[in-house]
């Protein structure tokens, strides 16, 4: 058959427009790939991601003809997977030999590892490789779709599954998904265009592309763009193996009674008033306990959203570490850690390495605020902060009038807060010398805070934790060290005498907030820089008790949280409103529909014939024929002949006889006639069909004919 004279294109012409287009695919492989930018970085990405689609498409074009086409879907495996290994394993320094484990622990590891940690996540092969094996069987079957198949979006199937998973680890919003959206868009319509139109005409793709990026821009433009409400991160922690290792807190004792043996060294930093080691905000009045929702600790991890204030980042070098529990030193937002591959628990900042005692040395960095020195007096607490109002158990009585005195009555501020401390300071002396007191339950804290008033920095630190929650003050409790001061060299040795409890408050715009109610957390020769220092200028300017009052509110009352102080209209709501209606609009009108026609003819009798009679009149009315109350069959045959065909106005007629023997013979109903009507019906609406798809689908969802004809 001459293909030229038939109007098809040249075989050759065909198979190139098919190759360019699996390259199309390919390119839609690679950008939902890239689509995982924000668990690795772009950079991580950026080879992994890019060569092995290139590697497919090029096997792809070599394999496309000849002999070779039947072998062609293994041949691009295989050198995907090559390329693979060449890009993320092998430069990391995997043994060829070990390639096949690897690159099966990346179908089956590999993805549940990049959950469980910290975004964006280490690069390493055991946790980057799903995303490449993805972008490989994307290109392979997408390729394979395009070369094989005469319908190229079928080919964009592969690419479009893997772009849904990516949204799943972290969904994209705003003007990252608009232009996400059009260059998937760009490869979609290039695909179209070359595969239908040959690859020499482009051009006509780009009415198409051009509406979807438009489509695209406007909804980044008009719609809001709400952070996402589920990933599969949520719920994917990393393991934790049953430690069974003392709480910190029942350690400070002894480590003061033996107060010169070192627990660690810093170098580098400068200006650091405490190292914590855990954060403790679960309290049932009896035990206190830390968090456990830790993941591996990532490239970097970025303070809380709640902080605002700026940030600068911080370093230190810490070893010879002898803990003597799983816990690293850090800082209240820790940005990373280099020569350690610890856990970080990412409300509250604690470090913990899986395996005690293989970490003998790491460099950390971490993110300080920077506040003015005189701005947090009149600061507000944070109230949403996590773990920071948590239980407090059973609150023995006076606890709570007590609490009430400490801070003179005034409501929940940062100013309360260090109201609080000053009465601790004042009213309480800190435990020395031997016998020291030890516990942190109700029981102990009730003696220490109505009874002996002499505790060690455990009983301040639980007893203030306390008493702020019960003020509605969002505290928590960290165990850690002071720092001490630095030898020449710049080093500090902490040692077992330095370790300490102390209460943090959640500010809201800055974090959690250390204080002091012992008055012992800075050590001779360190100074108070950062937030220690700004904690201290709001310390100095705080007036006496009896001059404590609330700070003003503004006109009206504290706003509303999430609020703006005016009407706020329930856009959501409404649009839900709108959607639910439209939607019963969909399917209500046509379910009503189909109800009363099985309702018509399930009649008895000659009653069938009538109700065969009334759903054609309906059918007709819904497509544009004018009816009256008191036509005929044929009256509505001849109405309709300038809506459907002839066949179908000899079928109205048809039914026309039948609905006269069924009610003007006057003899008995036939066997056999309600059903000749109803397969009358059956015949006009195929008749109706034949008018178009429009013209259907609107005669479904016309809801006038559900009423009477008048």
């Amino acid at each position: 058959m001459n293909t030229r004279a038939a109007g098809l294109p040249p075989v050759g012409a065909l198979v190139s427009a098919r190759v360019v287009g699996a390259g199309w695919v390919t390119l839609a492989a690679v950008l939902v790939g890239l689509l995982f930018a924000p668990v690795f970085g772009v950079g991580a990405l950026l080879l992994p991601v890019v060569v092995p689609a290139v590697v497919v498409f090029g096997v792809a074009w070599l394999a496309s003809r000849g002999g070779l086409v039947p072998w062609r879907p293994l041949f691009t495996v295989l050198a995907g997977l090559v390329a693979v290994a060449a890009t993320t394993l092998w430069p990391a320094g995997v043994p060829i030999a070990a390639t096949p484990g690897a690159l099966a622990g990346g179908v089956t590891q590999s993805w549940q590892l990049a959950l469980q940690s910290t975004w964006p996540a280490r690069p390493e092969p055991a946790v980057l490789l799903f995303v490449p094996l993805l972008v490989l069987v994307a290109s392979v079957l997408g390729a394979e779709l395009v070369l094989r198949q005469t319908k190229p979006l079928v080919a964009l199937l592969p690419s479009l599954a893997v772009g849904v998973l990516g949204q799943f680890y972290v969904a994209l919003s705003g003007w990252p998904a608009v232009l996400a959206a059009g260059a998937y868009a760009l490869a979609a319509g290039g695909l179209l265009a070359t595969v239908r139109n040959g690859p020499q005409r482009p051009g006509l793709a780009i009415v198409p592309v051009a509406l979807c990026v438009a489509c695209a821009v406007l909804a980044g433009v008009l719609l809001p763009s709400p952070q996402a409400r589920y990933s599969l991160k949520d719920e994917q922690l990393a393991p934790l193996a049953p430690v069974r290792v003392a709480n910190p807190l029942d350690e400070i004792a002894y480590r003061l009674a033996h107060p010169t043996a070192p627990v660690f060294t810093v170098r580098g930093g400068a200006g650091v008033d405490r190292w914590p080691v855990v954060v403790l905000d679960e309290f049932d009045g009896v035990n206190w306990s830390p968090g456990g929702r830790y993941r591996t600790l990532g490239t970097e991890l970025r303070p809380s959203p709640e902080v605002t204030v700026p940030v600068e980042q911080r370093n230190a070098r810490i070893e010879s570490l002898d803990l003597g529990g799983p816990w690293l030193p850090s800082q209240t937002w820790p940005a990373g850690v280099s020569g350690a591959a610890p856990l970080v628990e990412e409300q509250q900042g604690t470090l913990l390495v899986p395996d005690d005692g293989r970490a003998t040395g790491y460099d950390l960095t971490w993110w300080a605020p920077r506040i003015p020195a005189g701005s947090l007096l009149g600061a507000n607490i944070d109230a949403t902060a996590p773990g920071g109002l948590s239980g407090v158990g059973a609150v023995p009585p006076g606890i709570a009038e007590l609490a009430e005195r400490a801070v003179s009555g005034i409501r929940p501020t940062f100013q309360a807060a260090l109201a609080l401390e000053r009465y601790f300071r004042e009213n309480y002396r800190l435990a020395t010398g031997q016998n020291l007191p030890t516990g942190h339950a109700w029981p102990q804290l009730t003696e220490f805070l109505t009874g002996s008033k002499r505790g060690t920095s455990e009983q301040f630190a639980a007893a203030y934790v306390a008493l702020a929650r019960v003020r509605g003050i969002p505290a928590r409790l960290v165990v850690g060290y002071r720092a001490p001061a630095a030898d020449p060299a710049g080093t500090q040795v902490v040692r077992n005498g330095d370790v300490l409890a102390w209460p943090e408050v959640a500010v809201e715009g800055v974090g959690w907030v250390p204080l002091d109610p012992t008055g012992t957390a800075m050590s001779a020769g360190t100074s108070e820089v950062g937030l220690a220092a700004a904690t201290a200028g709001a310390r100095a300017q705080l007036p006496a008790s009896q001059d404590l009052q609330n700070p003003p509110v503004a006109p009206g009352g504290e706003p509303v949280e999430g609020g703006s102080g005016g009407f706020d209209f329930p856009w959501l709501v409404s649009l839900a409103a709108v959607l639910a209606v439209v939607v019963l609009l969909v399917l209500g009108i046509p379910v009503t529909k189909a109800v009363r026609a099985w309702r018509r003819r399930r009649r008895p009798g000659a009653a069938a014939v009538v109700g065969a009679w009334e759903e054609a009149r309906d059918r007709l009315r819904a497509h544009g024929v004018a009816v009256t109350a008191g036509m005929t069959v044929r009256d509505l045959a001849s109405a309709a002949t300038r809506v459907v065909d002839r066949s179908t106005v000899d079928e109205l007629l048809s039914l026309g006889r039948t609905v006269d023997v069924a009610l003007w013979s006057g003899a008995a109903l036939e066997e056999g006639r309600a059903a000749h009507a109803w397969e009358s019906v059956r015949r006009v609406r195929r008749g109706l069909a034949r008018r178009g798809v429009r013209a259907r689908v609107r005669a479904a969802l016309e809801p006038w004919t559900l009423l009477r004809a008048s």
